[in-house]
């Protein structure tokens, strides 16, 4: 009994490493080691709406028709609309929007340890670095937000799709001073009998865009228009979370039925091959789609009870399609349009932070692309507890020490248990030590003297154990919580300790983390065995290693955690007499 608590630890140990191994493989783009990766083959036909690139149109009649080539790219002009939040860029052709800038968001360096150590002892100098505004929307990676019409009737006239050239109203193009919003109206020729308008609107202080569709019918025959709303990016993952921990890159979706659900690429490129389509909720009458990524995410919003199709798929390959290529999105149709009479659609797309309070207020559930991993029952309230601290301290630092003291004063009397049994493991165990020694060939006679021992000092061996095991879901949880909050993205805390999100620039936290780990070793009862004890040195330097590498805010919590943990099982093992 007496090596239970350190098998069980051990254990936990044992898995961490497993878990931070795969981690980092699936960080570095190899298979996981318990879900090693489907090869990448080309993809079967898609359901839904037409292609993303510019040198393709969509297909005539049938709605959700693969596109065909066409000879040669239609003109287009790039058109960039400054907002005190955006800077967009929109596509004429089509009316795709190509870039979003995000200006009160800057890229960061973020060089390897290995750099960060040569420039520390002056063997590799900075490189200068000039900070840039995050873009979500972008040609190097095929990402970018895409409308246009498909015609419902089978055999019907290609319309109006993200393929099709369209003339640029005059008007402003910034948003200027004292004004709330700014629009940019862009005219399609007729296509098909058809003519379309497109009316983005931009709002100060809004990382949401308005994007009305005017439907006309200039034909002499009646059409059964429907409109498509997608997201298309490659499969590329962006650089995100904890070095060992990626972050969720890709598609998603939410209805009121299904929930939130997110889909790796990996899964599309499986079902692709499989030739299966992706199984998500098909048809709702609500709901979204979206693009997510560490911090950031883009989404096509539609609050209005009103049918719609859900689709995630990859893009054929083709000329003028970059592989592996992902698109996302909606379909809408809408009412048939006899001559001469038209119809409207409205729909809004977000291209932002996840600010979870603000995401709140744009859609139902949309707050869920913040990545909370499987504990997110408790790392909500963890998060509202801390941005209310935030609230009142005014640094996300200072918060961050403040929510670990909240939570050690609520586990305080089970940290207490666990740190009494730990102090008494501690004073008996010379006499174990002793009886090992004294009764190591007779097995059955040592366990019997062990268990007298422990019942006559009223101790319990795994009394350590539990308490720690109760409370590890709720710091997993804060571990989420912190490592998905953009808030924390470039936030000081103070010194040297510019932006909690990224590694510290020196190493002083994580060494102090680790140098506060090997103290809880030395207060904590040692093992039996040689070789044990030496591991349970050696393992504090092996976690301190690895915290080179995780954003400071991490390392604070971990090392705020560690110091009080130290105080409370000092004063218990000084309060029983305990060295």
């Amino acid at each position: 009994m007496t090596d239970i608590r350190r098998t069980v630890l051990w254990v936990v140990f044992t898995m961490s490493l497993v878990l931070l191994w795969d981690g980092w493989q699936k960080h570095n783009g190899q298979p996981s080691l318990f879900s090693p990766g489907a090869p990448r083959p080309a993809a079967s036909a898609p359901s839904v709406t037409p292609a993303p690139q510019a040198g393709v149109a969509p297909a005539a009649a049938t709605p959700g028709a693969q596109p065909a080539a066409v000879a040669a790219a239609a003109p287009s002009e790039k058109i960039v609309v400054h907002t005190d939040v955006l800077t967009v860029t929109v596509d004429t052709l089509g009316g795709d929007v190509v870039r979003a800038e995000l200006p009160k968001y800057l890229t960061a360096p973020d060089p390897t340890v290995t750099d960060q150590l040569m420039q520390m002892v002056g063997l590799q100098k900075k490189p200068p670095f000039t900070p840039e505004p995050v873009v979500l929307f972008d040609a190097a990676n095929s990402y970018r937000a895409q409308t246009g019409l498909v015609n419902a009737q089978a055999g019907g006239a290609a319309l109006p799709a993200h393929t099709t050239p369209m003339t640029a109203v005059p008007g402003p193009r910034d948003l200027a001073a004292g004004q709330s919003q700014v629009q940019l109206r862009l005219e399609s020729a007729e296509v098909g009998g058809v003519k379309l308008v497109k009316t983005f609107t931009f709002t100060r202080g809004a990382y949401t865009v308005g994007v009305k569709h005017e439907i006309v019918n200039v034909g002499g025959a009646p059409v059964t228009p429907q409109v498509y709303l997608q997201l298309v990016r490659d499969g590329s993952h962006v650089a995100g979370g904890a070095g060992f921990t990626p972050t969720f890159t890709g598609p998603a979706l939410y209805t009121d039925k299904s929930h939130f659900q997110k889909i790796e690429f990996k899964d599309i490129d499986k079902r692709a091959a499989e030739n299966r389509e992706v199984d998500i909720e098909k048809r709702a009458n609500d709901g979204w789609v979206a693009m997510v990524q560490h911090y950031f995410a883009s989404a096509w919003l539609q609050n209005d009870s009103q049918a719609r199709e859900f689709f995630v798929r990859k893009l054929p390959g083709q000329p003028g399609v970059k592989a592996d290529t992902y698109a996302t999105g909606m379909v809408f149709t809408l009412p048939t349009l006899a001559a001469g009479a038209s119809e409207a659609h409205e729909a809004t797309l977000f291209a932002g932070p996840q600010e979870e309070n603000k995401l709140a207020k744009l859609a139902p559930g949309l707050p869920l692309v913040k990545d909370y991993g499987w504990l997110r029952i408790l790392a909500e309230p963890l998060f509202w507890l801390l941005d209310k601290l935030h609230g009142f301290i005014g640094n996300w630092g200072w918060s961050i020490i403040g929510l670990v003291v909240l939570l050690k004063i609520a586990f305080y009397w089970l940290n207490a248990s666990a740190y009494r049994s730990m102090a008494k493991m501690k004073s008996v165990a010379p006499r174990i030590n002793e009886l090992r020694e004294r009764l190591k060939d007779k097995p059955q006679e040592m366990q019997q003297e062990m268990m007298r021992i422990y019942k006559e000092e009223k101790v319990n061996p795994v009394g350590g154990c539990l308490p720690i095991f109760l409370q590890m879901p709720f710091f997993i949880a804060l571990y989420w919580v912190l490592l998905s909050t953009v808030e924390m993205r470039q936030a000081p805390w103070l010194g040297w300790i510019t932006d909690l999100s990224v590694r510290d620039p020196y190493f002083i936290l994580p060494l102090l983390m680790m140098a506060s780990s090997l103290l809880q070793v030395k207060l904590n009862p040692p093992a039996a065995d040689p070789m044990q004890q030496k591991m349970m040195w050696i393992m504090p330097v092996v976690f301190g290693v690895m915290f080179f590498v995780f954003p400071s805010g991490l390392v604070l919590y971990w090392l705020t955690n560690n110091i009080l943990s130290i105080a409370q099982q000092w004063l218990i093992n000084k309060r029983l007499g305990v060295n």
